[in-house]
């Protein structure tokens, strides 16, 4: 059987960010570097079959426990041929390409029994969607480097329908797992790949560092709950590009820790560029920051998204108790078609993990540029509601337009929130005119990409 060999080593991707990465105009301009692995098998060698019914987890463990060895000869490439590959979680390893052939549809098993259980992620403490442990995701890295997940559009499947019903139902008896989940690692490549009904999250990248999404598809039904596109979470140099996800909850969603655990854990989200996306969100937000953002999140450049069908175009979330920092984030060339909302910054948003987080840790918003919008069929503008004791600040726009298809005569809402806006229509709130915040603001168009002051 003839192997592909158009295979990417990432481990070129770090260095190239620390020599390049002041030169270029963003993460997603690092050139990386292109090599093809020195050892391949197909997964038909470990018994392995495609048939959609028999469970191959023991053949993907086993045959990533044998490319483990080549780690130090160049690294390995797993390749999945045309077929439905049925599987529960298994591990990947450093300085491997899991290559997914077009045909090739890796299954995730709908017996909950196939899945590992794991203890919550330190910066949530005792959990998500339920206290305790959680349902190990179903491809995973833990302290990895130089890994890619690639193939010719080749597809991961979780079948989530069935946890979508037990998440409703209230029947888990752990949180919801995800699809792909990296943790501690770096240099990862997630690239020309379909992602289907996940269970909760398509892509999560949770501590980890040089991170390179492009050209994926992601895809869960309107009514999914709670499913998101890609997460990045207390994770830095981060590059999200050329990819189309629509989803039933968030498509992108940047975190950092929930309440005092993510206070504690102290690891922001920084350092992303997104660029050239396109985002659909059934009952969320096409773009979101937070709620969960304890950690921080700053240095975020967006460019060129296109936006549909959503409840909420642009999103940031945080409440009282959560500390951290949404700050320096930098969005522009957007255009928005069918949105209810198109901008909302919610100080009052989302729940606490248990009564030990600190009513005085008061989050900071602050230093938000959006500018070139244009919005179609917009049902509302925005929706800015800060904290009376830590208020929005130096939220900027700049050359927006927006068609709003409602006879409101209040497009915008604003309270405890400051900033300034230029050419903007429908015309914004008077908080949000105010000319001694121009100072403040950031802007996209200094050359190397980073924020830059008006």
């Amino acid at each position: 059987m003839k192997m592909p060999v158009a295979l990417l080593l990432l481990l070129a991707l770090c260095n190239a960010i620390k020599i390049h990465g002041e030169e270029s105009n963003g993460l997603c301009d690092v050139n990386l570097t292109l090599r093809s692995r020195p050892h391949s098998v197909s997964i038909l060698e470990f018994g392995a079959v495609g048939d959609g019914k028999t469970l191959n987890t023991i053949a993907f463990q086993n045959a990533i426990f044998y490319l483990k060895s080549f780690a130090d000869k160049g690294g390995a490439q797993l390749y999945v041929p045309p077929g439905r590959w049925l599987t529960g979680s298994f591990n990947l390893t450093s300085h491997l390409t899991l290559f997914l052939e077009k045909g090739a549809v890796i299954l995730g098993s709908q017996d909950p029994s196939h899945w590992d259980i794991v203890e919550p992620l330190p910066s949530y403490g005792p959990g998500t969607e339920l206290p305790g442990k959680r349902y190990r995701s179903l491809v995973n890295g833990y302290m990895l480097r130089d890994v890619v997940i690639t193939g010719d559009n080749g597809t991961i499947d979780g079948q989530g329908s069935v946890w979508w019903e037990w998440f409703t139902s209230h029947s888990l008896n752990y949180s919801c797992p995800h699809l792909v989940e990296f943790m501690s690692s770096e240099s990862i490549l997630v690239s020309n790949i379909t992602f289907l009904n996940a269970p909760a999250y398509n892509i999560h990248p949770v501590y980890c560092s040089h991170v390179h999404i492009h050209h994926i598809t992601v895809y869960a039904s309107p009514g999914s709950p709670y499913t998101v596109g890609i997460v990045p979470d207390s994770s830095d140099n981060i590059c999200i590009e050329d990819c189309s996800i629509s989803m039933g909850h968030d498509a992108i969603a940047l975190k950092s820790g929930w309440d005092e655990y993510g206070i504690a854990y102290g690891r922001p989200t920084a350092n992303v560029h997104i660029r050239r996306v396109q985002l659909q969100s059934f009952s969320g937000s096409s773009l979101a920051f937070g709620s969960q953002m304890s950690g921080g999140i700053s240095d975020v450049q967006v460019q060129q998204l296109h936006l549909y069908d959503s409840l909420t175009g642009i999103e940031f979330r945080t409440t009282k108790g959560r500390g951290g920092y949404i700050k320096e984030i930098a969005i522009s060339d957007v255009d928005m078609l069918n949105i209810k909302t198109a901008f909302c910054a919610n100080g009052h948003f989302g729940s606490h993990p248990d009564d030990k987080f600190d009513p005085d840790a008061l989050p900071l918003v602050a230093k938000i540029t959006i500018q070139n919008i244009i919005g179609t069929n917009i049902s509302m503008a925005g929706n800015f509601t800060g904290i009376e004791e830590s208020p929005f600040t130096s939220i900027c726009l700049s050359n927006v337009s927006l068609s709003i298809n409602s006879a409101s005569s209040s497009p915008w809402q604003c309270s405890y929130v400051s900033g300034f806006s230029e050419s903007v229509f429908p015309e914004p709130c008077s908080e949000l005119n105010n000319p001694d915040a121009s100072s403040s603001c950031f802007s996209l168009l200094k050359p190397n990409g980073r924020a830059a002051v008006l």
